[in-house]
């Protein structure tokens, strides 16, 4: 007995530390400075509305958080009604599909107290007691304060219900038990408010708790560890998200955003474009369009500041210096050996991108510089080809068409192939197998 006991204690005392290793360290612990509780910090407040809606009533201050948030982007489907869920997330072990948060009380959350809404928020549990799957970004809401996300529960409340019932989940086992997301939030979850670090500046803090606690930028943009949850240690490196990449956004100066100016980088936030760094399409497209394109400049200026202290972290699979302009004439530069892609392009592409990439149509369509291009993976190329994109500033707008159902997986193949040959530091060498796979991975 003695020795199955101390067997027992070796396994328990393993099992823990495999689970702090593989937990690592929470997406503050990059700044090393010590924190303090909420009401014992002394700067401006970094939670809540910007100063310019702190006297607005709960919706509306609710309203903006929703926004900060970006809750409508997965909580409505192409077609649907705004909250009414029905997204379809396509994930390697089936599909799962997002819930209606409109206040229904048979198919929403009307029937929701504040309690319960906190904990779906905080830390991952149905009204029921049954947890919800971390596509629902409840370890970085963890950070929200209860008074944000009540407000944001005040303004969900005052839509108009929708009855629309989320469609079942097709997840294989074991990833259908439900219960086992009990084990994953015990240890990936942190349960845990936002305190402010005394030793930063209010714009860092603020700028902190809209990145973690209402944006959840690393949810796209940090990979993920064995127990598919954030990897911290490489915080904001980049990772591969629904089929699109998300690109490194570390203070890395080659292949990350430390060489990008502050207003490049507010620009792209509040708009999705930056001169010489390209424009946002897929999920960063929508991140843009529903939620920080409807934020104060100065609360986009807090989330640059932020940003420029994470950690560098390089992507060495990327090129270190975007490739310059492309030959105007289409008998020179990249992409000679690729006819096919050079056909596709010409036939389809060219009238607004031009040979050299630099397009006389609007700087929206200019290839030169993108981030895009200059991934020899190809694939958020690829995925534009695909779905198209639509983007709208004050400098003009582009709206380019999807082609993934005029083109064959191999002519999308070979089109991304030349674009990146072309326009980019290095060709991508994608098959008709790859593109079929990115079609696959796209949430509906």
């Amino acid at each position: 007995m003695r020795i199955l006991l101390s067997l027992i204690a070796i396994v328990v005392a393993a099992a823990a530390i495999a689970a702090w290793v593989i937990r690592g360290p929470g997406p503050l612990a990059f700044a090393g400075g010590e924190t303090v509780a909420l009401a014992d910090y002394h700067g401006a407040n970094p939670t809540g509305v910007p100063a310019s809606l702190a006297k607005a009533s709960l919706v509306e201050r609710g309203a903006y958080l929703t926004r900060a948030a970006d809750c409508m982007a997965c909580h409505t489907r192409p077609g649907g009604k705004d909250f009414a869920g029905g997204l379809a997330f396509k994930l390697p072990f089936g599909v799962l599909y997002s819930t209606n948060i409109t206040p229904d009380k048979e198919t929403g959350i009307g029937n929701y107290s504040d309690a319960e809404f906190v904990a779906a928020v905080h830390r991952g549990i149905r009204r029921d007691g049954a947890r919800l799957y971390p596509a629902m970004p409840y370890v970085s809401y963890t950070y929200m304060t209860d008074e944000d996300a009540l407000a944001i529960k005040a303004y969900l409340f005052s839509l108009p219900p929708v009855h629309a019932p989320a469609p079942a989940n097709t997840l294989s086992f074991p990833f259908d038990q439900r219960w086992a997301m009990t084990v994953w939030s015990a240890v990936f979850n942190r349960d845990t408010r936002f305190t402010p670090d005394p030793s930063k500046s209010p714009e860092w803090n603020r700028g902190a708790y809209l990145a973690e606690a209402l944006a959840h930028c690393g949810e796209c943009h940090t990979p993920r560890n064995l127990g598919f949850a954030l990897d911290n240690r490489r915080k904001f490196a980049g990772a591969l998200t629904a089929g699109w990449r998300a690109f490194n956004i570390t203070s890395d100066k080659a292949t990350g955003v430390g060489g990008w100016s502050d207003a490049d980088l507010a620009s792209y936030l509040a708009s999705g474009h930056a001169d010489g760094h390209g424009t946002a399409s897929g999920p960063m497209g929508e991140a843009v369009d529903r939620s920080f394109s409807q934020l104060t400049a100065d609360d986009i200026k807090s989330v640059v500041a932020y940003l420029r202290t994470v950690p560098a972290i390089a992507s060495p699979d990327l090129a270190a210096t975007p490739a310059p302009p492309a030959p105007s004439s289409h008998k020179d530069g990249g992409g000679k050996d690729n006819a096919r892609g050079k056909l596709v392009f010409e036939g389809g592409c060219v009238s607004c991108h031009g040979w050299s990439g630099e397009s006389a149509v609007s700087p929206l369509a200019t290839l030169t510089g993108a981030a895009a291009v200059n991934d020899p993976s190809g694939t958020n190329v690829a995925q534009i080809v695909l779905s198209g994109t639509t983007r709208s500033t004050p400098g003009g707008a582009l709206s380019m068409p999807a082609f993934g159902q005029a083109l064959s997986d191999d002519e999308i193949a070979a089109v991304a192939n030349y674009v990146t040959a072309r326009f980019g530091a290095k060709g991508a060498s994608l098959t008709a197998a790859d593109v079929a796979d990115l079609r696959k991975q796209v949430s509906d």
